[in-house]
Order: C-alpha cells, then structure tokens, then sequence
C-alpha cells in the first residue's frame, strides 16, 4: 500500500525572505507582509506572525492592513522565487527522505515514502525528524502522512495536529470531519455544495455519484476518490539538471525475482560506465519500478563512502527484491545515483609497503540497509566530566580525529553499558562518603559485597546555572552473584544545595 507525505508550509514567502536574509543581519522594525494581485486590488498573499496577532489576514486589502498597522513592512509579492527555492528544498529532502519527492506549488511538497520508512526508525520517527530539520532550518511546516496524496494533502492543510499519521486504512474515518475546501476544488464548486447543504466531506461519501457528476463535473468524484484512496494519482518525481540515470523500458511487464535481478545488473553496469567517465561513485542509489497499474515500487540504498563497483551495488539492490512488489508487471525501470560524490583512485597497499586496513563499508552498507541508517553508529568521546555528555554517536566510518573529541577518561573505570538515563534506586548508607550496604533495583535487593569510591563529577556551571553547585559521587559495587555496578548520589552527602542526595544507578560493568 502505497504512503505518501504532504508537507505544508503555510509561511512560504515570509520563511524564504528570512532564510534569503540571513541570521547575520539585523532584524528589521514593524510586522512584515507580502503584497500580491487579485483582479484589481492589491491584497496581502502571506503574513509574518506579528502580523497576524494584530489582526492581519490573507486576502485582506493591502490599504486596510496599513490602515491597521502604521509600520508596516510590505515585500512585493514574488511566486517565481518561491517556486523555485521550493523546488531547491524538494531536491533537499529528495537526497534525505524518499526517492520520490515533487514540490507542490505554492507552498507544498509531496513526498511518496512507501517502503522508506525503515531507513529512518518507522514512520513516527521519519516525521519527527523531518519535522525537526525543517524546524532548525526556519521554515514552519506542518505534515500528514496517509495512503493518498489527497489526503495527506488535506490533513497537513486542514487537519488538527501539526503533524498527523493516518494508520493504513483509516483514510474515511480521518477525511470525514474536515472541510470540503479539502478536497482541493475549485471555490465555485464547495460554493454549490453548500448551497446544497454539505459541509464535510464525510457528507459526500455515501452520495449517488451520477447527480454530484453532472452537476459539478468530473472534478468533484475525481477528487473524492483520490483523496480515499480509490483513484490513483501519480507523483511525478523531481529530478535535478545532471542527475546521472539510467532508464529501460520493456515490451513485455516483468515480474519474476530472476528477470527483475538480471535488469537489475544491466543497469547497475551501465551507471557504473557513467559514473566512471565522471570521476564519482555513489553514496545512494534508487531504483524507481513503474508498474503497468501507474504505481511505482521504490528500492533505495546508502553507501558509508562513494563506490562504483558493479558487484557489490548488485548484491545490495538485489538484496530487497523482496520487497518488491510487482503487481501485473513492471513496465520501466529507472536507476538513480541521487548522491554522487568524487571517487579519487587510491593505490592498494601491498606486501612490500604496509598492511591494507580491513574494508568495513560493505558489511556497513549492508547492515545499514537492513536496519536503517539510524541503527549503525559507533560511539565518540566528547570533552566533558558527565558521564552521559562524554559520548556521541557518529557515522561508522567518521574520522574521529577532529577537535572535541577526546580520549576516554583513564583515571577511573568506567562501565561497559552505559543506561540511557540513571535509574533511581533505593540504599542505606553512612554519609558523606560511604557507599551503600544494599541497594533496591528494579524491585531487587542487592547486598554489597565490595565497593570502591567515591569518584566525584562536578556539574558544567558553563552549560546551566543549576549545575553551579552540582555534585555527583560515584561508587563501584558488587553484589554477592559478582554482578558490578555503577551507582552514584547526588550531592556531596552534606549540603543539599548540591544536589537532592538520592541515589541512581547508571550503568554495569562487564
């Protein structure tokens, strides 16, 4: 079933002059709106948020919103600009998201992620992130994910919640209660419908179509059943100017694993040639499949660092062929290096020079397309004193030669497994600097056999002014089964301005 992404950026205009503008420069004075035509007047096309709090809408006429708000700040309206950064972003999320991403004019993108979730953690975790780039990158956003364009496109516009995920199958329950302007028809049209006396569109769906039809045309059941899901409705992919490509095209739909694994070599060699004559290799790959029903199947994979070597982009692609699903037939199949980066030939170490590093990239590459690249990092140590602060997760193959990253603290042991947050426990100990003779841990009593410390961690006053007298002592333990663990007090068992003076638990050894 196919999942598609409808991103809504309802500040378009505002958010792109600002990011044109730059945080270097200075803020400007009065609450700032974008001037446009409408017939024969001049009307405001988008708001800031100041704005809008002193009553400033679209639509309004640009005379009575300087009428209300003496400074006002007014931009000439320009959509060839915004078209275009939309489609810059399009391309952005297009090498970060899914394969198949268009800009939705005039202020949208749709993004077609069936079968891309995996890749970022699940669906939840894909929203929350894109939420979170578009976020630190200043552009207000809004997002719905469900099976069909319509519908996303309708939530991100008209639903509830700032980001939205329609479960598989639930598009009637989810489209029912929001406007007929949903339903992207023209204004004559929702006008004649409430004329009628319809006001969602859940009104429209148990209606005879044959009336609605030779009313309002075939626009309106058209629209309704793409918005359900009923009618298809294509997403043609953007593709930027020297994108490298491969195409190939069949007389006859092919569907079997084997036929689809073969082709799928022949292109594989061919874009390898392509990307030879460029001096590139890949980075990620997608394989666009268009099935003889106008549906796309989409297989995309990652690279930890560029490659052009036919076998191993073949056994990778080849690998998710199951999960594929061809239909009736595959009519075209399109390879596509959505990222390609410099290849410089390197000489191969030799016997008579020096060892050659072990090549980890293709068992990365696979376990990152299996999993998703989210679940293959390795850890980095970072400059700080507290424990859950002293480490990062980076790429696999990242330099950690870089400043920042320091050795690991050597003064004191520390724990193999590292909770992701201290887990309270219970203890009774001597204080200040005796370390406990029991302690209560997930409903079990532990009695302390040995121990050692305690280690003191002051806090970062520079990060937080709460951290200025902050304390934590830290013990080693072992309890009568052997079991080490890694235990600490907050504060320094004698002024409770350094802390509560409770106990954690925050990671085991061995």
């Amino acid at each position: 079933m196919a999942r598609v992404i409808s991103v809504f950026l309802p500040m378009w205009p505002i958010d792109r002059r600002q990011r044109q503008a730059g945080v270097t420069s200075p803020p400007a004075e009065g609450p700032l709106i974008i001037a446009g035509r409408a017939g024969n007047r001049r009307v405001v096309t988008a708001a800031c948020p100041a704005a809008r709090d002193l009553g400033l809408r679209v639509g309004m006429t640009v005379s009575r919103a300087q009428a209300l708000v003496p400074d006002l700040r007014i931009e000439a309206d320009d959509a060839g600009a915004d078209t275009a950064a939309l489609e810059r972003l399009a391309l952005w999320l297009l090498q970060r998201v899914a394969p198949i991403v268009s800009a939705d004019p005039p202020d949208g993108i749709v993004i077609d992620s069936t079968g891309a979730d995996h890749l970022h953690g699940g669906e939840a975790a894909m929203l929350e992130a894109l939420a979170g780039k578009l976020a630190l990158s200043g552009i207000t956003a809004r997002l719905a994910l469900a099976d069909s364009w319509g519908a996303a496109h309708a939530l991100a516009r008209h639903g509830a919640d700032s980001v939205t995920i329609v479960p598989p199958g639930g598009l009637d329950a989810a489209l029912a209660p929001l406007p007929l302007e949903a339903l992207r028809l023209p204004a004559a049209t929702v006008a004649g419908l409430r004329d009628l006396g319809f006001e969602i569109i859940g009104d429209l769906m148990d209606q005879p179509r044959a009336p609605l039809t030779r009313r309002f045309g075939e626009v309106l059941c058209r629209s309704l059943d793409q918005a359900r899901g009923l009618a298809s409705e294509p997403i043609p992919p953007l593709r930027p100017e020297g994108l490298i490509e491969i195409r190939r095209a069949f007389a006859e739909p092919i569907a079997a694993p084997e036929t689809i694994a073969r082709y799928i070599g022949k292109l594989v060699l061919q874009l390898c040639i392509e990307l030879t004559a460029k001096g590139l290799g890949v980075r990620r790959l997608d394989l666009l499949c268009s099935r003889v029903d106008n549906r796309t199947e989409v297989l995309r994979v990652g690279l930890a660092v560029p490659q052009r070597d036919p076998a191993r982009l073949t056994r990778l692609l080849c690998d998710r062929i199951v999960t594929l699903d061809p239909g009736l037939g595959i009519e075209i199949m399109t390879l596509t290096a959505t990222i390609a980066e410099p290849l410089v030939p390197r000489q191969s170490a030799t016997s008579l020079l020096e060892k050659a590093a072990p090549d980890l990239s293709g068992l990365i590459d696979t376990l990152s397309n299996r999993l998703g690249a989210r679940s293959v990092f390795r850890f980095a140590a970072v400059a700080s004193d507290v424990p859950e602060r002293a480490i990062i997760r980076i790429p696999p193959l990242a330099d950690t030669a870089t400043p920042g990253m320091d050795a690991w603290p050597d003064h004191w042991p520390r724990p193999a497994r590292l909770l992701p947050r201290p887990e309270p426990i219970e203890t009774m100990a001597l204080l200040p600097d005796h370390p406990p003779r029991w302690i209560l841990w997930r409903g079990v009593r532990r009695h302390v056999q040995c121990a050692d410390g305690p280690e003191r961690i002051f806090g970062e006053w520079w990060k937080r002014d709460a951290e200025a007298q902050a304390v934590r002592d830290y013990f080693r333990i072992e309890d009568e089964a052997g079991a080490r663990y890694w235990i600490f007090r907050q504060g320094d068992g004698e002024d409770r301005a350094t802390g509560s003076h409770r106990w954690f638990l925050h990671g085991m050894f061995g």
